[in-house]
């Protein structure tokens, strides 16, 4: 799907850790992604396709919902999680 450029959203209604893995995947398999695209695959594009506005992006007035992640093994692990500015994880 990607490589025809149709590819818009990855979403997930049962496993919330694909949403986290997926981007790395499709960036490191697709040359014609980048890690950047990907991740707003999974944050700002949803956001803004249901009209969240107030997230989905690192901007001033924006939530501030921040996911931190580090690669162990090629593997994303989940270092800190904020909600609102506030770290809650």
């Amino acid at each position: 799907m990607q490589e025809r450029g149709v590819l818009d959203v990855l979403s997930s209604d049962y496993v919330p850790f694909s949403l986290i893995h997926a981007p790395f995947v499709l960036s490191d398999e697709l040359e014609s992604v980048s890690l950047p695209q990907a991740l707003a695959m999974v944050t700002a594009t949803p956001a803004r396709t249901v009209g969240l506005d107030d997230r989905g992006r690192i901007a001033t007035g924006l939530r501030a919902d921040i996911v931190r992640v580090q690669r162990q093994e090629g593997i994303p692990v989940v270092r800190s999680v904020w909600r609102e500015g506030k770290r809650v994880a």
